[in-house]
């Protein structure tokens, strides 16, 4: 029986718009395009997502980025938050990277 709800949920997230292999390649091609945008003159750079937030046809995106730029001797580091909304960024937040940093969840 439990075999049975594993296939079961796998094959509805597979067949779930927006949560199969393209929305991940989108996601993708989203955060390298803003990174890249974002910073012109990187000789390279990697992100990392730590979360996301889904609410209807909007993602939250919580990203960290590392960056190395020609002239810079270390790399620079940040976190953004981007707004998603079906499939194209459309806001960007730079968040502080402390531990202790003061990003409270809104209230409703």
């Amino acid at each position: 029986m439990r075999q049975f709800w594993l296939v079961s949920l796998f094959l509805l997230a597979l067949l779930s718009p927006g949560i199969g292999n393209a929305s991940t390649t989108e996601l993708g091609s989203i955060i390298e395009s803003f990174i890249t945008h974002h910073f012109p003159d990187a000789t390279s750079h990697i992100w990392i997502v730590n979360g996301t937030e889904w609410d209807g046809d909007e993602m939250v995106v919580d990203v960290r980025t590392t960056v190395i730029e020609k002239q810079l001797p270390a790399p620079i580091e940040n976190r953004y938050l981007l707004l998603i909304k079906e499939g194209k960024l459309t806001a960007a937040q730079r968040i502080p990277l402390e531990d202790g940093a003061d990003c409270q969840r809104e209230e409703t």
